[in-house]
């Protein structure tokens, strides 16, 4: 047992579990997944805490709570084919990987990636993690039964709502518009034939993912 055992088993008891987060499979998961490895060197003691942690390039790991959450409400299924967009170091990645099939994890950060590859490595998980623009997602492996955008987006674009099978689930955090206002809603997305109409989950306050920014509006 590692010295950070008994934090993540408190995370669970202490976060998790108080939020009505009750899948078996993702609790097991966040049980088994060492999340310090997945943190910057020298904020190992943070692991385990209830808030986002910077990893810089203005990026960050999802709150516990929020990644519980939103992946609860994905109903992910052992047989199912899941996108990770914005992994990060990869944490969301290895909780996915023991909850379904295959997981494609797409990260734009090249120090990233390559710190995500290796913590996935120490951790025993199987996933493919690939380079490129987040906003694209990764058609390649198209359609997923889930999609985790990891991050806030001030709007789902077609194209990575496209990449769903139908009947296909994904989740995120939908930027608050106001300036000075982070407070977001966390969705539910599906896809239901050529459409895709969603159901707010929760309230949440989380960092826009590059690239996700609402567009400027112009006015005349």
């Amino acid at each position: 047992m590692s010295n950070f055992a008994p934090a993540r088993v408190n995370m669970v008891e202490g976060q998790i579990r108080p939020n009505h987060v009750t899948d078996p499979a993702l609790i097991v998961a966040l049980e088994s997944v060492a999340r310090e490895l997945f943190v910057p060197q020298g904020a190992e003691g943070f692991a385990y805490v209830d808030e986002e942690i910077r990893l810089g390039h203005g990026r960050s790991l999802l709150e516990p709570m929020v990644l519980a959450r939103l992946l609860q409400s994905a109903d992910i299924g052992p047989g199912d084919t899941v996108l990770d967009i914005g992994c990060a170091t990869g944490y969301s990645t290895a909780i996915l990987a023991r909850m379904a099939k295959a997981v494609v994890a797409v990260e734009s950060q090249p120090e990233l990636v390559a710190q995500a590859v290796k913590a996935l490595a120490a951790t025993g998980t199987q996933a493919h993690v690939v380079e490129g623009s987040l906003v694209d997602g990764y058609p390649q492996r198209a359609p997923y039964d889930v999609i985790v955008i990891s991050g806030a987006v001030a709007e789902v674009p077609p194209a990575i709502l496209g990449q769903l099978a139908d009947g296909g689930r994904l989740v995120t955090v939908v930027a608050g518009h106001h300036a000075f206002v982070r407070l977001g809603q966390a969705r539910l997305y599906r896809r239901i034939g050529s459409s895709f109409p969603s159901v707010p989950l929760f309230e949440t306050t989380t960092a826009v993912l590059p690239g996700f920014e609402a567009k400027p509006r112009f006015v005349f």
